[in-house]
């Protein structure tokens, strides 16, 4: 009889050749040598491995006696920010700390069927309901290696079923690639204009001698709390629910705001589209955590978040230029350099904003730029929400398939991407 059609409950360990862990120790930490990826470089189905840490070649033999994550294996964090998965898409050599690893058994499951189980709604929420911990959550590989999920038995139907998801996962890693790109433009253009100064029209300028070196003649230097409002006053109300922004929903590497929550309560930083979010505490500032808000539905809307953001608001320049000099380097090395308290808990201080000189650009220099930026943030913002829609779309469909509710037979997948 044929498997074709055929769903049964298998459990992990049945479907995988290894169910394990990486290491739980804590080999130090070098500024290059292999990746060393943790819980917090897993994100969106993907390894970050440009931001992540890194550990000597010795290190990394070590860890890998343990376990070591090859091409078609999927980690989970199982430690911490529970749930995060991704699949590991390329031949590279890396350790794992706190995330777990599965090896697929290649001739039970297709991988990438696995792996879209794994981020499926019911996988995550089944295992959610297992987790341990309050300060620390955690979930045992045991509990990993017997949880149960349906499973089809026909290896080809799962490679075509992953093959219907993997479309919109392709339209989702594109659209990535154009943020990046985009906000790495939108970097270049503010790094030239104002800090290289090489703005249109340079050429015609005279370069004269300031307490900040050559500026551009005209070009006034002043102090950032001239030109930026550092925690305004903005009123949220108290009653009702109000979208909130936690640390965790600032990016590391781009200004997108993700997992905007609804809370009541006024109690936190308070804000409005075109403001700019600047993480105060260590080690969120210096693992760059900024973001440019452009979520809200209308510019009289306001929200709230963590108490550890500072809020910047444009005064002077533009929204625009307040979130790249955020970014900047030398922004942050002098916010870094204020901060104080105790180890792990160390703050920005407010006033070091004072002490950070910019060169006022005019009026014509400002529009010019912002008329060639804010497209820019919009498009990133626009492919963001479309990101979401794929994102959505594709874990619902993703239940509906495992269980045979829709089939796969004359399935088209290019118009199911096209609704989106």
């Amino acid at each position: 009889m044929s498997d074709r059609g055929k769903i049964e409950k298998c459990t992990l360990s049945e479907l995988c050749l290894l169910v394990t862990d990486g290491t739980h120790d804590s080999p130090k930490l070098l500024s290059e040598g292999v990746p060393f990826i943790k819980g917090k470089h897993i994100s969106d189905g993907f390894i970050d491995f440009e931001h992540c840490d890194f550990i000597s070649y010795e290190d990394h033999l070590k860890v890998v006696s343990r376990s070591k994550p090859e091409k078609h294996d999927i980690l989970f964090s199982n430690i911490g920010s529970v749930g995060d998965a991704a699949y590991v898409d390329r031949d590279v050599e890396f350790s794992i700390k706190n995330v777990a690893l599965f090896k697929p058994d290649p001739s039970k499951v297709d991988s990438r069927y696995l792996f879209y189980q794994v981020i499926g709604p019911q996988f995550q929420a089944e295992l959610l309901l297992k987790k341990s911990g309050s300060a620390q959550p955690f979930i045992g590989l045991d509990t990993l290696r017997n949880h149960e999920l349906l499973c089809h038995i026909d290896l080809r139907e799962q490679q075509r079923i992953a093959s219907i998801l993997s479309a919109y996962d392709d339209l989702i890693e594109n659209n990535n690639r154009r943020i990046k790109i985009l906000e790495q433009m939108a970097q270049m253009l503010y790094r030239e204009w104002f800090v290289i100064f090489r703005f249109p029209g340079h050429e015609k300028v005279k370069m004269v001698e300031s307490e900040m070196g050559l500026i551009p003649e005209g070009w006034n230097p002043c102090p950032v709390t001239q030109a930026v409002d550092v925690d305004p006053t903005t009123k949220v109300p108290r009653d009702g629910v109000k979208p909130f922004v936690p640390m965790g929903s600032l990016s590391p590497n781009s200004m997108l705001i993700n997992d905007v929550e609804k809370r009541e309560g006024n109690s936190g930083s308070k804000f409005r589209n075109e403001d700019t979010l600047f993480a105060r505490i260590t080690p969120c500032l210096e693992n760059g955590k900024t973001g440019f808000v452009q979520f809200l539905p209308t510019d009289d809307a306001v929200a709230f978040g963590s108490t550890e953001f500072i809020v910047l608001r444009s005064r002077t320049v533009c929204p625009e230029y307040v979130y790249l000099m955020a970014r900047s380097d030398e922004f942050r090395d002098n916010a870094i350099k204020s901060m104080s308290g105790a180890t792990g808990r160390q703050r920005v201080q407010q006033q070091c904003f004072g002490r950070f000189f910019m060169a006022q650009p005019p009026f014509d220099v400002l529009e010019h730029f912002q008329s060639a930026v804010a497209q820019m943030f919009r498009l990133i913002q626009t492919l963001s929400l479309k990101n979401t829609n794929l994102r959505k779309t594709r874990d619902l469909l993703l239940p509906k398939l495992v269980s045979g509710e829709v089939s796969v037979e004359n399935l088209d997948t290019e118009a199911l991407v096209e609704t989106v």
